[in-house]
């Protein structure tokens, strides 16, 4: 079991303006970081309007307990175990240099191969349609739970956290609770999402704002939606202006860690399943590898 407080690295995915595309771009990151061979969770807070789970074709999934009572993840992809001798022999050798194996070491002992898993409170509804109507204290104890309470495997290295817009309770309470958990919120920083629209700028400010006050890193901005890769030839059209969120970031002076156009086929994935499979082939694949490539993550 690994939890908050072992996991190395948190991403906060944020944005002071909602219809950004915050769920997809945590989606993305998360698909990206756990095809470059990590185990990575993503933990789904938006509450009243969780999205993870349809967009991996898991709405119908529900999440269990281990011995401990702690809440399992649905596992979306991986985390099978090989055969093999992961490189040392019956002989004792490591890429050809003797070396005694571990105690209790099998040549024949299986590999977990890395994996992807997905929190939400999705999971945890009776039906796809039940509504949440929450206030605040609810919310805030909801929040607690699942960052105190998930049982994340072992071996993950990245915690991608999708939020809510705005700036409410979820975040203060997110905020709050990973001060305590994370000893004063080191390993977490956030990932600030906004398009390029000023109307989307002047929210996004607030977040950044907000994010400072509360002390967290920013690790980046990432412009989404900023255009439209066409299905036949491939070329990228402008849907609005562009540039914002580099300007933004530059403003605030903070890492532009690039721009995300819109590609048809991620939504045809999002409708009719096989998000992993068909990510790998994708533009947005590469677009979001050079994302990560920029980024200290």
């Amino acid at each position: 079991m690994s939890t908050i407080s072992t996991i190395p690295k948190i991403l906060l995915v944020l944005s002071g303006k909602g219809g950004v595309g915050k769920s997809s771009v945590a989606s993305q990151l998360a698909l990206t970081l756990y095809l470059q061979g990590h185990t990575v969770g993503l933990l789904d807070l938006d509450l009243t309007g969780p999205s993870i789970p349809r967009i991996f074709g898991l709405e119908e999934a529900k999440i269990t307990t281990d011995d401990a009572g702690k809440w399992r993840p649905v596992v979306v992809s991986g985390g099978e175990t090989e055969g093999g001798d992961h490189g040392v022999s019956r002989k004792g050798t490591l890429n050809g240099v003797h070396k005694e194996p571990p105690e209790g070491f099998s040549p024949n002992t299986p590999k977990v191969l890395p994996k992807l898993q997905i929190t939400s409170l999705a999971h945890l509804l009776p039906t796809r349609s039940s509504a949440i109507i929450w206030r605040g204290p609810k919310k805030s104890a909801m929040i607690k739970q699942f960052l105190t309470d998930v049982s994340w495997s072992l071996d993950t290295k990245y915690l991608i956290i999708d939020t809510p817009p705005g700036t409410g309770d979820e975040h203060i309470s997110l905020l709050e609770n990973l001060q305590i958990l994370r000893n004063r919120l080191q390993g977490v920083s956030a990932v600030v999402v906004t398009t390029p629209q000023e109307v989307s700028i002047m929210d996004v400010k607030k977040e950044i704002n907000f994010c400072k006050m509360a002390g967290l890193e920013i690790g980046g901005v990432v412009e989404n939606m900023s255009g439209f890769i066409c299905p036949n030839c491939e070329e990228c059209e402008d849907l609005f202006d562009k540039g914002g969120g580099e300007r933004l970031a530059g403003e605030v002076g903070c890492n532009f860690l690039g721009r995300v156009p819109v590609e048809v086929e991620w939504g045809v994935l999002t409708e009719e399943g096989g998000v992993v499979d068909g990510f790998k082939k994708l533009r947005l694949r590469r677009v979001f590898e050079e994302v990560v490539g920029r980024s200290s993550f």
